[in-house]
């Protein structure tokens, strides 16, 4: 453990992985923040926007698209659990991309955490069902996959560059 905080500590893409995922977590609580007190959607139910897009409220008690509803206590232990463990590995990554994955994904989940914590329930509102997608989510959601995307881009890259460079 010492040697990993000590080779975190000197490793810029650890902090500014931080920083990265302290603003997914403020961008997505001021959101959420505004869709409840601002908007006041929780009252509304629904604003339609256009024909593509609205602001739908839901009240997500389960995890990525509603999958093991009401288990608010095993889902806030693997959020803690997946970004200490990611947080791990941001101390020790060397390639920019892959930190900036880590940290939308880190965000996300904390930002999530929060509202399950807060709320029993993770607050939902962007709603692309006019373009068939069956969801709604969030901004710590959508972090969360665009890191996942990011990850997967950053692996199929760094492997192609190793296979030309080996």
């Amino acid at each position: 453990m010492k040697n990993w905080w000590s080779e975190a500590r000197a490793n810029k893409l650890f902090w500014y992985g931080l920083a990265g995922a302290a603003l997914v977590i403020a961008l997505d609580q001021a959101t959420k923040f505004w869709i409840l007190h601002g908007v006041n959607l929780p009252d509304l139910g629904k604003i339609e926007i256009s024909g593509i897009f609205d602001l739908t409220y839901v009240e997500n008690r389960g995890a990525s698209f509603g999958m093991l509803h009401g288990a608010r206590w095993p889902l806030a232990i693997i959020a803690i659990g997946v970004s200490l463990g990611l947080g791990w590995w941001l101390g020790r990554i060397r390639r920019p991309f892959a930190a900036v994955a880590v940290a939308f994904i880190i965000g996300g989940a904390l930002g999530n955490l929060y509202d399950r914590l807060a709320y029993g329930y993770v607050v939902d509102f962007l709603d692309f069902s006019g373009l068939y997608f069956p969801w709604v989510f969030n901004v710590a959601d959508a972090a969360i996959n665009v890191g996942i995307a990011f990850l997967l881009y950053d692996a199929w890259r760094s492997g192609r560059e190793e296979k030309q460079t080996g």
